[in-house]
């Protein structure tokens, strides 16, 4: 059935039934896309510690490494992920 669904226009931008334009992500979006709950929380969490000047800001830190390496090694994220989210949260290289 033509016109049902997801659409393309002549620009190549993907769209809904009502002819909204979504956004692409980004494969930084991507990365970050399905990581698991407690994962999220810990790096929301770093992420306001940072902000407020947290006194607790080294402990915020080791929870979203060790939720990093928890999510890996038990095949929730990939090494990829894993590698990534060190990187911008954490600012370790690989």
């Amino acid at each position: 059935m033509r016109g049902v669904g997801r659409c393309t226009d002549s620009a190549g931008a993907h769209g809904d039934r009502k002819g909204e334009r979504i956004v692409s992500k980004s494969y930084e979006d991507i990365l970050e896309a399905s990581l698991p709950n407690y994962l999220k929380k810990d790096i929301v969490a770093l992420e306001e510690g940072r902000k407020s000047n947290s006194s607790v800001l080294d402990c915020l830190y080791c929870e979203v490494q060790g939720s990093i390496n928890s999510a890996y090694y038990d095949n929730e994220i990939t090494k990829e992920q894993a590698a990534f989210l060190r990187k911008k949260y954490l600012f370790l290289e690989a």
